[in-house]
């Protein structure tokens, strides 16, 4: 257990930043738009106190956390925050624009990806330093949390950014009767967490994002 704190330790910050700036990142894409919303509410911050959700952000990830601890094995680790408000009608062309707002999470999440990549490739460059132990932990904790987030939420169901994408790029009619899935979205995403499918999503997508990182790095 007290390895498993001290490991704790190294990833709270690449947790904590992947879950924030995701959000902060819609904010600023809808301000870009025409919407100024998260803008007067104050979540286009890197402060991770304005969007900390006290169960996505805190209880979910640390739970998910030492029960694959315990079990001996490293589960996939996901949370997140406050839902940054987005007045989807207040954006200059609402339907094409949706897609921007959507991605920037994902796209967030991407750019901080490589970021933790950089930090490991400079650990790798320095063995023996006292620093490069807890940079490389922190750093392959960093891709994997961000790389969780960009897939997961790229999955096309409503209300992930994935689902919001999909109604932007979809003609108006279908795209309302796809909308229309949303209230039960995250219903759909608890039981394919569940019943382990999601697992079976998410793990191939993860396993050729972060090859094609590291062909991108090395």
């Amino acid at each position: 257990m007290d390895e498993s704190i001290a490991r704790l330790a190294v990833i709270v910050l690449p947790v904590v930043l992947a879950i924030t700036l995701h959000e902060a990142a819609h904010g600023y894409a809808a301000l870009m738009k025409g919407d100024p919303t998260a803008h007067v509410a104050g979540r286009i911050t890197a402060n991770p106190l304005k969007h900390i959700d006290p169960v996505g952000t805190i209880l979910v990830p640390l739970v998910m956390y030492f029960v694959g601890a315990m079990a001996g094995h490293e589960g996939l680790l996901f949370g997140w925050a406050k839902p940054v408000p987005v007045d989807f009608s207040r954006l200059r062309r609402p339907k094409q624009d949706m897609f921007w707002v959507a991605a920037a999470g994902p796209a967030a999440n991407l750019v901080m990806a490589l970021g933790w990549g950089l930090a490991m490739k400079l650990a790798l460059g320095m063995p023996g330093h006292y620093f490069a132990e807890p940079l490389l932990l922190m750093a392959k904790a960093g891709i994997l949390i961000n790389l969780v987030l960009m897939v997961l939420n790229l999955l096309p169901i409503p209300p992930l950014d994935g689902g919001r994408i999909m109604v932007s790029l979809l003609p108006r009619g279908p795209s309302m009767v796809f909308a229309r899935i949303e209230p039960y979205g995250m219903f759909i995403l608890i039981a394919l967490l569940v019943s382990h499918v999601l697992d079976d999503i998410l793990r191939p997508l993860l396993v050729l994002a972060n090859a094609l990182l590291m062909s991108l790095l090395f």
